[in-house]
C-alpha cells in the first residue's frame, strides 16, 4: 500500500504582485493566507505545493490536460497566526494581510508538469490545486503520495520512509527559479536576505537584544562579538556561544556561514542557536522600530549533516603545465 501524505495545495497566480509574493515567499521560507478556515484547524500537513503558469478557471476535464510549475516544499512550521506586516504587498501597505501562516523549505522545482494521469498529483491532487485557484489561492488540504514528486525531482529517499527528506540531498531552489511573463526584478540573495541594510540590521540587533535579556535573565554575563560567534555568555566556570538569527517570516531555516558551521561542530565549544522569528519592523521610523517576535532557542546546536544544503562551491581550478 502506496503511503499517503498530508499536502497544502495552492494556486499562485500570474499577477505581478502574486509572482513577487511568491519569490518573497520562497526566499523567506514563508506563505500565508488571508483567512483561516475549518480544515486547517488541527491539520498537520507535510508538505506544500505552489503551483504555477496554468488558469484554474476551466473545467476539471480540460485543467487535466495541462502542465503547470510545480514548487514542491516540505512544511516546518505548521499553521500559525503572524502579526507582522511579511510581504511586499503587506509591508507597502503596512498591514497584515496574510495573518494564517506557515513555514516552508524549498526542495524541488517541477516544470512542465502534466496535471492529469500522466503526471505526478492525483485526480484529487491536481483539482486541488484547480480550486485553489478559483478561490483566492487558499489551500487546499488533500491526502497524496509523495513518492513520484520525489522521484520526479531525483531526491533519494526510503520508500518505506519517503517524509524523511535528506535537505542535503535535495536541490532546493531560489526565488532567481520563478518564471513568468511578469517575473518581477531580483533583488535577493540567498535564504531569508534581505536587500535593505537598514532594515536587516534593525532585525538583528531586535533579536540579538532578546537573546541577550533572555541569558541575562539566566544569570549569564554577556558580551556581545559579532565575529566570530554573536555572542559569549559566561556564568561562573561556564561558558556558552550563541549564534543569534531575525527574520520576519517563518522558523523554517537560516542562513549559515562555514565557518558558523564549523565552530557550532567544535567539540571543545558549547553552542546555542537563538532564533526569533515573525518580527514586526516598522520601515516608515527613524530609524525603523522593531517589536514581537517568537523565539525558538536551540541548546548545545551542532547542525547535522542532513539539515545542511550547500548553496555554492568554490572550485579550485586543476594546475595546467602553462
Amino acid at each position: 500500500m502506496t503511503m499517503s501524505s498530508q499536502f497544502v495545495m495552492v494556486h499562485v497566480g500570474q499577477s505581478t504582485e502574486a509572482q513577487r509574493n511568491l519569490v518573497h515567499g520562497i526566499e523567506t521560507r514563508s506563505w500565508g493566507f488571508p483567512e483561516s478556515k475549518a480544515e486547517y484547524e488541527g491539520a498537520r500537513p507535510r508538505f506544500a505545493l505552489l503551483a504555477t503558469g496554468a488558469s484554474p478557471r476551466v473545467q476539471l476535464e480540460q485543467w487535466l490536460t495541462g502542465t503547470a510549475t510545480l514548487y514542491l516544499f516540505e512544511v516546518r512550521k505548521g499553521f500559525y497566526t503572524g502579526h507582522a506586516p511579511h510581504w511586499p504587498d503587506e509591508e507597502a501597505e503596512m498591514r497584515v494581510k496574510y495573518p494564517l501562516r506557515f513555514g516552508i523549505e524549498p526542495l524541488a522545482v517541477l516544470h512542465d508538469v502534466p496535471l492529469g494521469p500522466d503526471g505526478p498529483l492525483t485526480e484529487a491532487g491536481s483539482d486541488a490545486i484547480r480550486r485553489s485557484g478559483t478561490d483566492r489561492g487558499m489551500g487546499k488540504l488533500v491526502d497524496m503520495p509523495v513518492l513520484p514528486l520525489l522521484n520526479l525531482a531525483d531526491i533519494p529517499v526510503d520508500a518505506d520512509e519517503p517524509e524523511s527528506v535528506p535537505l542535503d540531498k535535495s536541490p532546493g531552489f531560489t526565488g532567481d527559479q520563478v518564471e513568468g511573463k511578469k517575473k518581477p526584478q531580483r533583488r535577493r540573495r540567498g535564504a531569508g536576505y534581505i536587500s535593505d541594510p537598514k532594515k536587516r540590521k534593525a532585525i538583528e540587533l531586535h533579536a540579538e537584544d532578546l537573546a541577550v535579556a533572555h541569558y541575562e535573565a539566566e544569570g549569564w554575563t554577556v558580551e556581545r562579538l559579532g565575529k566570530p560567534y554573536d555572542l559569549r555568555c559566561t556564568r561562573g566556570t561556564e561558558e556558552r556561544h550563541v549564534e543569534v538569527k531575525g527574520t520576519t517570516g517563518a522558523p523554517t531555516s537560516v542562513e549559515l556561514t562555514i565557518n558558523e558551521v564549523l565552530h557550532a561542530r567544535d567539540k571543545d565549544t558549547t553552542v546555542d542557536l537563538y532564533v526569533v522569528s515573525d518580527i514586526t519592523i516598522d520601515t516608515h521610523t527613524v530609524p525603523y522600530t522593531t517589536s514581537g517576535g517568537e523565539v525558538s532557542h536551540y541548546l548545545d546546536w551542532e547542525p547535522a549533516e542532513q539539515d545542511l544544503r550547500p548553496r555554492r562551491y568554490e572550485y579550485r581550478l586543476p594546475l595546467t603545465s602553462d
